[in-house]
């Protein structure tokens, strides 16, 4: 059972393994709870750096939804949160499989079995957000973790909004440019079908290699989800396509997933038995390989505790802020953290888009 607000957890009480990712506000660190076992990761935020960046708001945001105690098998978990003067510590589930982000560079695209088990389970995690009147606003590859068995866990909440209920609307503008719903993009009222539309533009990339509307121009692939006609990955089967239309419809009223439920009955889904898929029974079409923790690992940390290795798979996480002066001319300011992979970029994926 999870104990998130335990003002009795402290930093030392945790053997940190291994740096597994680094951000603009900390690290991300493998460890190993010394008196319980088990591994976590620890994701430690520089307060001072926060607050220069003037993101308070999204970290208290994170905080307030992972203190919920959100109890779904495609969500990352929180275990333990605490502070000290300098730095604010999050304990997390650890999903060793690496992110979706990493495994489509590898391998390019999916085929579309293995799509359609990846955005079942997303479109599951983002019902059971949507059931507690979160809206999730920053689905991409990047955010999508697998496990050591497959599965996927959604994780990273920081641009989540609370208080959304189903109907119910909101107003900021943020999220990641490629899958930013074109409601968003207009600056107008939105609501959980932003979530939909992310979904859609994340099973387009699983099933092609690049998101929907991509140009290397981002103020014409952002004039692009505005205007222009979806043009669907030929070799698709009927299902993927409708899906794919449904999804990324740019009439929020005519959108598909206004419900989970009504997603569930696509023919898409048809060979998912989401009974079974929610009970983790269903198998994974895809294993990851993930390197085992052992023993001889543990102990050679514990006596080398001020050094902690630097391996960084895939961690980044582009952030926009805009603002739309008229319907075709945007001002726009962006960052991106800079993306390791410890594999070949396949077809330079990362500098095409701007990731890099």
């Amino acid at each position: 059972p999870r104990s998130p607000a335990n003002s009795k957890v402290k930093p030392s009480d945790f053997d940190y393994l291994k740096v597994i990712g680094t951000g603009s506000f900390g690290k991300v660190l493998l460890a190993r709870h010394r008196k319980q076992g088990g591994y976590y990761a620890v994701k430690a935020l520089d307060k001072q750096t926060i607050i220069k960046r003037n993101e308070q708001r999204h970290v208290m945001v994170e905080r307030s939804v992972l203190l919920k105690g959100l109890k779904h098998p495609f969500l990352v978990g929180l275990h333990f949160s605490f502070q000290t003067p300098k730095t604010l510590y999050f304990v997390l589930d650890f999903a060793n499989g690496g992110e979706l982000f990493y495994h489509l560079q590898r391998e390019g695209s999916f085929p579309e079995p293995r799509a359609a088990f990846y955005a079942a389970e997303i479109a599951a995690a983002l019902g059971y957000l949507h059931s507690l009147s979160i809206v999730y606003r920053d689905l991409k590859p990047e955010n999508v973790l697998l496990d050591s068995e497959g599965h996927v866990m959604l994780t990273d909440f920081g641009l989540c909004k609370e208080g959304v209920a189903v109907g119910g609307i909101t107003h900021t503008f943020c999220g990641t440019p490629e899958y930013l719903a074109p409601e968003v993009l207009l600056g107008q009222p939105y609501s959980l079908a932003v979530d939909w539309w992310g979904l859609g533009a994340v099973l387009f990339e699983m099933l092609s290699g690049l998101p929907p509307f991509y140009s290397r121009s981002r103020l014409e692939m952002l004039e692009n989800i505005l205007y222009s006609p979806l043009r669907l990955p030929s070799g698709l089967s009927e299902g993927a396509h409708s899906l794919l239309k449904g999804l990324l419809e740019r009439n929020i009223s005519k959108r598909l997933g206004q419900g989970l439920d009504i997603l569930k009955e696509h023919q898409f889904f048809a060979s998912i038995n989401w009974d079974d898929l929610i009970a983790r029974k269903v198998r994974p079409p895809f294993i990851p390989k993930v390197v085992r923790i052992n023993q001889k690992m543990v102990r050679n940390v514990i006596s080398t505790r001020a050094r902690l290795v630097l391996i960084v798979l895939s961690f980044s996480r582009p952030v926009l802020v805009m603002c739309a002066t008229s319907s075709s001319a945007f001002s726009l300011w962006s960052y991106c953290r800079l993306q390791k992979c410890s594999a070949p970029i396949r077809n330079s994926q990362s500098e095409l888009r701007g990731r890099s």
